[in-house]
């Protein structure tokens, strides 16, 4: 199975599997609900803006490869969307937590998809969070891989591969800082992108709970 998923496609499959976890009661989603899951200004990176048709194309594209489609017995006018990565892969739910964030905002480090992932699965500890990673990249096909770790950071990043092999940029080769302070400064500074990851998460949470609050007296 090669994959070789698009930007949009990534988009909307993360979306999907997202949403099937933390709003199930509005799962699937209808093409207007996923556009505005794509959207997100919170829990996405980068933040994009897709159309209608851009996330019809990707949903044509997913369902090709078989990870998502319309929604069978549903009883609406509105079609309605659902991802099928269950059915393909038959993950566990830290791996689908896990991949669900990767797809949904990018290179991470343990630590990061830990707090990140709290509302899809809670993992204990870090190794449980590397458990789920090594249980990805020993797949075949491989889903994720480690990026070399940049020079002053503690912690490596990790990457999903439903896209394809992800080259490594010349700039994580380079060195942050010429001094020996560079070694402390980068672990104040993965210190710190922990402690924003942790408050956007918080603050994305709030968010989805006013949006569900909303949707109450629609």
């Amino acid at each position: 199975m090669e994959l070789a998923l698009t930007a949009n496609e990534v988009r909307v499959l993360g979306s999907l599997v997202e949403k099937d976890i933390t709003t199930p009661e509005y799962y699937p989603l209808s093409l207007n609900a996923l556009v505005n899951a794509c959207n997100q200004k919170s829990n996405r990176d980068p933040v994009m803006q897709l159309d209608e048709d851009a996330v019809r194309d990707a949903i044509d594209g997913l369902h090709s490869q078989r990870m998502a489609g319309p929604a069978g017995g549903a009883d609406s006018r509105v079609t309605k969307y659902e991802h099928r990565l269950q059915e393909v892969f038959n993950f566990t739910r830290a791996e689908t937590a896990v991949l669900c964030v990767l797809l949904l905002r990018g290179p991470q480090t343990p630590g990061e998809l830990r707090g990140r992932t709290e509302r899809l699965h809670r993992f204990e500890t870090l190794d449980d969070v590397q458990s789920a990673l090594q249980k990805l990249m020993q797949r075949d096909p491989v889903l994720v891989k480690v990026l070399p770790r940049q020079p002053g950071t503690k912690e490596s990043r990790w990457v999903h591969l439903m896209s394809g092999d992800v080259a490594v940029a010349e700039s994580m080769h380079q060195p942050i800082a010429a001094t020996e302070g560079g070694a402390e400064a980068g672990e104040r500074v993965a210190r710190l992108e922990e402690e924003v990851a942790t408050l956007r998460r918080e603050l994305g949470e709030i968010k989805d709970q006013m949006e569900r609050f909303r949707k109450q007296f629609e």
